[in-house]
């Protein structure tokens, strides 16, 4: 006996309200008696991290340590299809197996990706004997219902997230073994509701981040250079007087459209602003610009948790020594740096799952100098702005899934209780604008002569606290003024596919995946 799937239109990746038709073929060298023929579209995150945990007080009242790995396993899509016995049979027939006849047969089948995870808990002890399967639920309080998150597998050791359809025969008999053949797939999801355009009338505010800086005095007139003639060196001009040069304060602002985001296979919508906060007459020069997405991923295994970070460099460049304009005392670095240049296609969007998630920031590394009459002085500076962003797919949902959210209104919510919060109140980095176009107010972050960025870590696994887990914090309280907006299944019953520009998403090989006739490990059910 051998099973296999095959798909009808085997895609790069697949996207919600996609529908995956397929056929399951069996091929039976002789007469078999099956019981069912199932099919399965699957979607799972798994976990595996290996940490220190505190086991025991030893002698001295000192802490021994042990050793542990602690894989979890969620279920984020999970939809089964019969194909055999068809209803129409299974009236017909007595119950038992039914036999198939030697020969080839093909079971056709159709599937619909939702939009929201299904997650059923399927972190669980497994004992195979003699086709007994116990089975140990989990811990089921932890689980997130969200869109479901992209294909990812980047950390093959750590985690993956993969997407697969299988299909199953099952034999009545205990110690016959399930035959399963399964095949992968990437998923790419739809973003989700986008913010009004704005109106003319009333232009879309910025958010941004900033830091402040201010160059030291000179002590003397900036180094010229020897030039070389036909007959020799000649002598160096003497620069100018800049006994009474006032060095510029400056302020640097990294600018994107409120809410932060950005779009995969998308260039950044990006401004990057330097303006000077005092009458100083000197000329600045852009020596250094770097701008690179950085990827957080929060990888959970029970109690051990582990922060990943990687890196894609968007734009890096060195020794440009390009004069800024004078024209005002806010300037612009040209945009065409990096307006051309899109997220390469295997940057994930932002998501949250049960034992992962993916959260972004974009890191602006810009290097100055200033100068008096195209002199430049040696004084280089680099500052670091650091933004929180969310990644978006780039795929828009229907149309008509938009108008049926509208028309769908949600009842009144009640109201919320009166929060007291105590201690002092901080602002995020990145915060909405409604300001004027000057970047800084005079109570805003002082100048500094030097500024550190934070520390770039690879990766830490530590343990998590149950009595002090992370709270999400809003400006204005624990309570946000309204949950973000999200696709209900109900709604998408009768919309039809994503029927637009869909762009491009690859995570390369795929991990944990199976092979086609994969016989089943003690159990009747697969």
């Amino acid at each position: 006996m051998s099973v296999r799937v095959a798909l009808n239109d085997q895609r790069p990746w697949y996207t919600n309200l996609d529908v995956i038709a397929g056929k399951v073929i069996l091929s039976l060298p002789r007469r078999e008696t099956v019981t069912a023929i199932t099919v399965k579209l699957e979607g799972e995150c798994k976990t595996r991290l290996v940490g220190e945990i505190p086991v025991a007080i030893g002698v001295m009242g000192r802490r021994t340590r042990d050793e542990a790995v602690e894989t979890e396993i969620h279920k984020v899509l999970y939809k089964v299809s019969t194909l055999f016995p068809t209803n129409d049979i299974l009236l017909a027939t007595a119950s038992g197996g039914l036999t198939l006849e030697a020969g080839l047969h093909e079971f056709p089948f159709q599937l619909k990706l939702p939009f929201n995870n299904s997650c059923v808990d399927a972190d669980s002890t497994y004992v195979a004997l003699a086709g007994l399967q116990v089975h140990t639920q989990g811990n089921r309080d932890r689980h997130v219902r969200k869109t479901l998150p992209p294909s990812l597998h980047v950390f093959q050791d750590q985690a993956f997230i993969r997407y697969y359809v299988k299909a199953t025969v099952q034999r009545p008999a205990f110690y016959k073994e399930n035959f399963r053949s399964e095949v992968s797939f990437q998923f790419f999801p739809i973003e989700p509701p986008r913010p009004p355009a704005p109106s003319p009338e009333q232009p879309r505010s910025e958010s941004y981040a900033r830091i402040a800086h201010a160059f030291a005095p000179t002590a003397g007139p900036p180094p010229t250079a020897k030039s070389r003639g036909l007959f020799g060196e000649k002598p160096a001009v003497p620069g100018p007087d800049v006994s009474s040069l006032l060095p510029p304060n400056i302020c640097i602002d990294g600018r994107l459209p409120d809410p932060a985001i950005i779009t995969c296979n998308h260039p950044l919508p990006l401004k990057v602003m330097i303006t000077k906060l005092n009458d100083s007459s000197a000329a600045l020069y852009l020596q250094l610009l770097q701008i690179e997405l950085v990827a957080k991923t929060r990888v959970r295994a029970h109690y051990l948790l582990r922060d990943n970070l990687t890196s894609t460099v968007i734009i890096s460049k060195s020794n440009m020594r390009t004069r800024l304009p004078e024209n005002d005392k806010t300037m612009q670095i040209d945009k065409g740096y990096w307006s051309t240049i899109h997220l390469p296609n295997n940057v994930a969007p932002t998501f949250d799952t049960c034992n992962i998630s993916r959260s972004y920031e974009l890191r602006i590394k810009v290097g100055l100098q200033h100068g008096v009459d195209d002199h430049v002085f040696p004084e280089l500076v680099v500052e670091t702005i650091i933004m929180p962003v969310q990644v978006f797919s780039g795929i828009a949902p229907p149309q008509a899934l938009l108008q049926a959210m509208a028309s769908h209104s949600p009842p009144p919510k009640p109201p919320r209780p009166h929060v007291m919060s105590s201690g002092p109140h901080v602002t995020s980095s990145a915060a909405t604008s409604n300001l004027s176009p000057h970047p800084l107010n005079a109570a805003a972050a002082p100048p500094s002569s030097s500024h550190a960025p934070q520390p770039f870590q690879t990766g830490q696994t530590h343990l998590e606290d149950p009595t002090h887990a992370e709270l999400p914090t809003h400006p204005e309280g624990p309570f946000p003024d309204e949950a973000p907006p999200s696709y209900e299944e109900a709604l998408a019953d009768g919309i039809a596919p994503v029927d637009g520009p869909r762009g491009a998403y690859s995570q390369g090989q795929e991990g944990g995946s199976g092979g086609n006739n994969t016989p089943g490990e003690g159990g009747k059910a697969g």
